[in-house]
């Protein structure tokens, strides 16, 4: 419990500092035609909630790489947030440590293995970033994606993992206090890349060190996961630049349909607590029952977007 109080407080400490200081100018996210949003915002949120996180699991008996990978890849997306790096350099570093955690914090594996685990905790780390565009979700995700994980470690034993990721899902929640419609401070790079990160690696961790099978965290974090994913190939197979801001996910679509972003944040985190539940009642049932849920999620996320394609449709 200490812990969780150690994250909040200090997060919302921090958030306080950057509102009320010089620190909220050091990067702005300015509106354009791609954005949601009308107004200079600052985006340095994120370094409140690496703060909460990072300084709490200090007092935690981790190894330390834990705090050393997502330490570099905040200060790497903040030189993002404010000088703008290269696409091409950012997503250098974010294989570099995707692959450095595998080595260092998973049990040998082949080549093969290792190469995929870098892509796959990469792409989770970028999708994570590709979906926060919107007041609340990425700080959504984040409170109820980790409290997950914090449940499943808990029931089969693993308190110090536990522990971590309940740290995440606090620092979360004050972050939320200053994010949710309308926001006053954004996450930015410096924050989501990191919990994308983390999401992806915690993730992998449970899988290899058997805290939970392959689908837990794929079904926790389905949500960004899905959304990110299938936007990704419409646009691939649309001819665009992938890698360019656009407003094509399907929550952005949610919001430019009238949800605006306080609805369609209220709805994500009804998806994002079912799909929780779901997944932490599931980790005890037989392989049957799994891929029955499983089957009913991907008919409920077709049934989903398929609605909201053809709304937009309609309005354009």
């Amino acid at each position: 419990m200490q812990y969780l109080l150690i994250s909040f407080f200090i997060c919302l400490i921090a958030l306080l500092l950057i509102l009320n200081t010089r620190i909220a100018n050091v990067a702005l996210d300015t509106p354009n035609q791609r954005s949601l949003h009308t107004k200079l915002t600052p985006r340095t949120g994120g370094l409140a909630i690496m703060a909460g996180v990072l300084i709490s699991w200090l007092f935690m008996p981790i190894n330390l790489y834990w705090i050393l990978f997502p330490l570099s890849l905040m200060l790497i997306s903040l030189m993002d947030d404010v000088y703008h790096l290269s696409v091409k350099w950012r997503f250098l570093m974010q294989l570099m440590a995707s692959a450095a955690f595998i080595l260092a914090m998973l049990p040998p594996q082949a080549w093969w293995l290792v190469a995929l685990l870098t892509l796959l905790i990469t792409w989770m780390t970028n999708l994570y970033n590709f979906m926060d565009g919107s007041d609340g979700l990425a700080g959504g995700m984040g409170l109820f994606g980790f409290a997950s994980y914090a449940i499943a470690a808990y029931i089969m034993g693993d308190m110090h993992l536990a522990a971590m990721n309940a740290a995440v899902s606090s620092a979360c929640l004050a972050f939320l206090f200053f994010n949710f419609n309308p926001a006053k401070i954004f996450m930015g790079d410096s924050g989501s890349i990191p919990l994308g990160f983390l999401a992806g690696s915690i993730g992998a961790y449970g899988c290899f060190y058997a805290l939970w099978p392959v689908w837990f965290p794929l079904l926790v974090f389905s949500p960004f996961i899905i959304d990110a994913t299938v936007t990704l190939f419409k646009r691939q197979l649309a001819g665009e630049k992938v890698w360019q801001a656009h407003r094509s996910h399907y929550y952005q679509h949610l919001v430019r349909l009238g949800w605006g972003h306080r609805n369609t944040a209220l709805a994500e985190y009804m998806l994002m607590i079912s799909l929780a539940a779901s997944a932490i009642l599931l980790l005890k049932e037989s392989a049957l029952i799994v891929f029955c849920a499983l089957l009913f999620w991907a008919i409920a996320y077709l049934i989903m977007m398929r609605w909201i394609d053809k709304r937009w449709v309609q309005i354009n």
